[in-house]
């Protein structure tokens, strides 16, 4: 028990009634970083789908591949 917890009580006990019902800042800044992730993810996915559709469209009139001569036999 510290010199504080001596004067001003048991935190714990005071978060429990004081501040009840409230999320705790350590809950918060872990649902921040959860959001920021799928934010990013998201934000990556897009961002690679983009690509490949760019990628599509500026395929869409070539051919990959050269065909075989016609033989006249």
């Amino acid at each position: 028990m510290g010199i504080l917890d001596r004067f001003l009580g048991d935190d714990r006990e005071r978060a429990a009634t004081k501040y009840a019902g409230r999320e705790s800042a350590s809950d918060r800044a872990a649902r921040k970083r959860r959001e920021g992730h799928r934010r990013s993810a998201t934000k990556a996915a897009r961002k690679g789908q983009a690509w490949e559709d760019k990628g599509r469209s500026q395929e869409a009139g070539t051919v990959w591949f050269r065909r075989a001569p016609k033989s006249n036999g």
